[in-house]
C-alpha cells in the first residue's frame, strides 16, 4: 500500500490492474485503518479515472456472493447517493411502484453513509429481514416482484471498509460503485448519479456490458428525477434532457420532497407515501422515477410509464408488494 499511496500522492493514476489488486488487498485486511483512510481520502480530492473505476468494480464483483436471477427479467433502481439534497427514499419507493406494475426488481441497497437513511435502513425499520438465501430470494421475487439484496451481506469482503466509511461520513468512491456491483447482475439498470462527469463514466462503462441502462443526473446535482430541474438521461440509444413537462407535470420545489431527519422519520414518511397518503408532489416524484424504469424495461413512453406507475401507487399494488415482502421475510427468516 505504501507504494500505491506514494504514487497517488505524486498525482499519478492507477492502472485497472493496480486498482483491482488494491481493493482486493483491502478486502483481505492486508492494510491498516490509516492506510485505507488515506487511500479513500485521495479520491475525495481528485476525480476517479475510468480505469480505476473499472478496476474497483471488477474487484467487488469478483469477491461478491453472486445471485442467479438469470431466469427473470429484472431491473435495479439505485442512486449513488452523495447528492446532499436530503430527499426522502425516492428510488426505494419507486422500486415498489415498479414491482406493483408487474416488473421484477432486484433492489441492491445499503445503510446510509453520507445520508440520514439509506434504503436498507428503511427496509429494516419496516421489518424486512435481510439474507443471502437464494431459495428465499427467488421466492420473494416471484411472489412480491421484489428481492432486497443488502449490500454488506453480498459483499462481505468490504466489512473492513464499512466502519471507516461510517466514521468519515462523506461520499467516497464506494458511493460510485454501489449501483454497479449488484450481485444478481440485473438485465436492466436505472442509475442516478450526483455529477455529470460520473454519468459520462457510467455510460462508457455500461456500453461494454449487455445491461440495458438509463443513467440519470439532475443538472442541479440530484442523483434522481426530482422534478425540480432538468435531468440528463443517457441510455444505449439516446442522450436527452427531460423535466417535469415530459411527465405531464409542473416543476416542484425541493422543500416538498425533503426527507426525515431520523431513520424513524424516513420510515414513517415511506409508509405514508406508499399507503396512498403522500402529498401530490411526493407522489409525482416517485411515480416519475418509476415511470423511467418502466419505460426502460417495457420500451414505452414516459407518459405511458407514468400512468402505469400512478395506477400501481393509487391501487395500492405497490403497498401489497411491500406487505407481502415483510410477511414473507418473517416466515422464512424469522
Amino acid at each position: 500500500m505504501k507504494t500505491i499511496l506514494n504514487k497517488l500522492i505524486n498525482h499519478e493514476i492507477l492502472s485497472k490492474e493496480e486498482a483491482k489488486a488494491t481493493l482486493i488487498g483491502i478486502s483481505e485486511g492486508k492494510y491498516n485503518v490509516s492506510q485505507v483512510t488515506a487511500f479513500l481520502t485521495v479520491y475525495l480530492m481528485r476525480s476517479i479515472t475510468i480505469d480505476e473505476l473499472i478496476g474497483f468494480r471488477e474487484a467487488l464483483l469478483q469477491l461478491c456472493i453472486p445471485v442467479d436471477f438469470s431466469e427473470y427479467e429484472t431491473i435495479d433502481l439505485c442512486g449513488t447517493g452523495g447528492d446532499n439534497k436530503d430527499t426522502f427514499n425516492i428510488s426505494t419507493l419507486a422500486s415498489f411502484i415498479v414491482a406493483g406494475a408487474g416488473i421484477k426488481v432486484a433492489k441492491h441497497g445499503n445503510y446510509g453513509v453520507s445520508s440520514i437513511s439509506g434504503s436498507s435502513n428503511v427496509m429494516e425499520k419496516m421489518g424486512v429481514k435481510f439474507t443471502t438465501n437464494l431459495e428465499f430470494l427467488k421466492r420473494s421475487i416471484e411472489k412480491t416482484n421484489v428481492a432486497i439484496l443488502h449490500a454488506p451481506l453480498f459483499h462481505p469482503a468490504m466489512k473492513f471498509v464499512a466502519p471507516i466509511r461510517k466514521e468519515l461520513g462523506v461520499k467516497t468512491f464506494f458511493n460510485m460503485l454501489g449501483p454497479m456491483v449488484n450481485p444478481s447482475f440485473p438485465k436492466h439498470q436505472m442509475v442516478g448519479v450526483f455529477s455529470l462527469e460520473l454519468a459520462r463514466m457510467y455510460a462508457y462503462l455500461y456500453q461494454n456490458t449487455s445491461t440495458n441502462y438509463a443513467i440519470l443526473h439532475g443538472l442541479t446535482g440530484f442523483d434522481e428525477i426530482s422534478l425540480t430541474d432538468d435531468v440528463k438521461i443517457i441510455t444505449p440509444e439516446i442522450e436527452a434532457t427531460v423535466n417535469a413537462t415530459n411527465f405531464g407535470l409542473k416543476k416542484i420545489d425541493l422543500e416538498s420532497i425533503k426527507g426525515g431527519v431520523t431513520i424513524d422519520d424516513s420510515a414513517a414518511l415511506f409508509y405514508k407515501i406508499i399507503n396512498g397518503e403522500g402529498t401530490v408532489q411526493q407522489n409525482q416524484v416517485v411515480c416519475a422515477n418509476a415511470a423511467q424504469a418502466i419505460a426502460l424495461v417495457e420500451n414505452c413512453t414516459l407518459l405511458e410509464g407514468y400512468e402505469r406507475a400512478k395506477e400501481s401507487l393509487e391501487s395500492k399494488k405497490a403497498l401489497k408488494s411491500l406487505t407481502q415482502l415483510i410477511q414473507l421475510s418473517h416466515e422464512y427468516i424469522g
